[in-house]
């Protein structure tokens, strides 16, 4: 524009662009600077080459950045804010580092989990020797696509914590069950909850795996049942844990108080159709409370009812009865044993009394042990952000009979 403000026919030079070539070799340099070994770089040196390095790499192209990314994968360990930034790269930039770079921070890999992308975390998760801190990072997010790389890497480690927040996820992504299910860290106490929206053949899975025998414990502690019974059970503590290792599963002092004169009675009652009191006098008589009782009732796939069975000491045929007396259906069309109560009976073939009872008091306790009104309020209103304030049984109950209180 000429001071007249006429427009000039001749265009302004254009001001002249960057040389590519230079600041690739720069960018190159300042990398090669950054991965001397420390004999001939001390700390304060390489830290101020990756500020440097930094500044340049805000607006530098893709290309470039994947560049220097690739070269500090090979560095036992990159610094600290120069791994940052390019683990919060764009995916092609991160994951030479994600992939190849042997050597990462907890801090780092937990500041590109919280501030990445879901697939920066699936590199994660699948890195060797991803740490507790980390896993539980990545499964905080709760992504089934990234949990399922995580439970799948044999070499990470799940804290408690991480596993019981993996229970929790299973509920709406069954397709993670068989997964955590080959896991060291599983614990009884969460396979226990999970089998109620487990299918049948991982129901199968935790029968065989986690229905322990008590014995190991009842020669442990045989001589404290005179010892509690001499001081008449004063103690709660020491008569719950007594009750969840004895041998006796139905409860004789409800058979005294019960308009039925054995177990087996209320049963063969209940084939003509369970009743909301049916089912607490037969949850009563056989030793569990009426909650977890209906939990069993309630199941669809029947599997608790051979436990509940099985446990007691009921015929098998007591079987067949609870399931008349649900309305299930016994036979198909051809006439043969419908396929889910065959299913069942096989349960209840397989299953030893013994085992049986670990299986069926481990629910009782967990799942009614220490229902405080805090924690009704909590499963009520769907709160599992507080179940850290709860023990372990209570954050079992949590887990189990949340989705019920929502029905």
């Amino acid at each position: 524009m000429s001071e007249a403000g006429l427009t000039s026919p001749f265009p302004e030079p254009e001001a002249p662009k960057p040389t590519v070539r230079s600041r690739a070799t720069l960018l190159k340099r300042l990398a090669d600077v950054v991965c001397l070994p420390s004999s001939r770089i001390n700390a304060f040196e390489r830290s101020m080459t990756a500020d440097l390095l930094v500044e340049m790499l805000r607006d530098a192209n893709v290309v470039e950045r994947e560049k220097v990314a690739r070269r500090l994968a090979t560095l036992s360990e990159a610094p600290g804010v120069l791994a940052r930034l390019l683990l919060r790269d764009e995916l092609p930039v991160a994951r030479a580092l994600l992939m190849e770079a042997e050597r990462l921070s907890d801090s780092d890999l937990i500041s590109c989990v919280n501030f990445a992308g879901m697939e920066h975390r699936r590199l994660i998760a699948q890195r060797r020797g991803v740490s507790e801190v980390v896993a539980d990072a990545l499964i905080e997010r709760a992504e089934p696509p990234v949990i399922e790389v995580l439970l799948r890497n044999d070499l990470v480690k799940l804290s408690h914590q991480g596993v019981e927040n993996i229970v929790a996820i299973t509920r709406d992504a069954q397709h993670l069950i068989p997964l955590l299910l080959r896991r060291p860290e599983l614990r009884p106490s969460h396979a226990y909850v999970m089998f109620w929206w487990s299918d049948a053949e991982a129901r199968r899975t935790i029968l065989q795996r986690f229905a322990v025998s008590r014995e190991i414990l009842q020669d442990a502690v045989g001589d404290v049942f005179a010892m509690a019974s001499a001081e008449g059970w004063q103690d709660p503590l020491s008569r719950k844990a007594l009750q969840f290792i004895e041998r006796r599963q139905r409860n004789r002092a409800a058979i005294e108080k019960s308009p039925y004169e054995s177990l087996d009675e209320a049963v063969a009652a209940a084939e003509a159709g369970i009743t909301r009191e049916l089912a607490e006098e037969i949850s009563y008589l056989s030793g569990v409370k009426p909650m977890t009782g209906a939990k069993i009732f309630t199941d669809l796939g029947g599997e608790p009812l051979a436990i509940l069975c099985k446990a007691t000491g009921l015929p098998r045929l007591c079987v067949r009865q609870l399931w008349r007396g649900l309305r299930r259906q016994e036979v198909d069309r051809a006439g043969v044993t419908d396929a889910g109560l065959e299913r069942v009976l096989t349960v209840y073939d397989t299953v030893a009394v013994d085992r049986a009872q670990t299986v069926l008091r481990y629910w009782n306790w967990s799942l009614t042990s220490a229902l405080t009104p805090a924690l009704l309020k909590a499963i009520r209103e769907g709160d599992e952000a507080a179940v850290d304030e709860y023990s372990a049984p209570q954050r079992a109950a949590m887990l189990a009979l949340s989705r019920d209180f929502d029905r």
